[in-house]
């Protein structure tokens, strides 16, 4: 394997982790809501991180590569953090959705910061993991505006 493609592997490794995170950590929000479009807009999102981590995994494979498969130390202290603090805030949809616009904040600088070590690397835009990656990158400014209207709402109805 050479060395570019190393490094791109450990580039689409680290967002495969952050995918992972998102996905468990969308379900473990579903699980917390009881409002049942919440909850449902919840599962599909972390079906979505499913697929986002399934695509980057079949890319790491195409470049020779050993994909991760599993979630991030970061990403699973913190799901254990927002377990703690909901037992005391009764998991209410603004502390979840609080949560959740975190972990896109955290998903939206990962990809960012993703898309700039390929550049580095002298990925072209045109090639296929730095298309892949830009492509799931505005799937998640999508998602982190999306979430952000949502907690506003909920906001407003508290």
């Amino acid at each position: 394997m050479t060395s570019p493609n190393k490094d791109v592997i450990s580039v689409l490794n680290e967002l495969i982790e952050f995918s992972k995170d998102g996905e468990k950590g969308f379900k473990t929000s579903a699980e917390d809501v009881k409002n049942s479009q919440l909850k449902t807009y919840f599962l599909q999102r972390a079906g979505e991180c499913g697929t986002a981590a399934s695509e980057l995994q079949h890319q790491v494979r195409a470049l020779g590569g050993d994909p991760e498969d599993s979630t991030s130390v970061s990403g699973d202290l913190h799901r254990k953090w927002v377990d703690l603090k909901s037992m005391f805030t009764s998991k209410d949809e603004v502390a979840v959705l609080n949560e959740v616009e975190r972990g896109e904040d955290h998903a939206l600088k990962a990809y960012k910061d993703a898309l700039e070590k390929l550049s580095k690397l002298t990925m072209a835009p045109g090639s296929e993991a730095y298309a892949l990656v830009e492509r799931q990158y505005h799937g998640v400014q999508r998602n982190h505006d999306q979430v952000k209207a949502l907690r506003n709402e909920a906001r407003a109805r508290a």
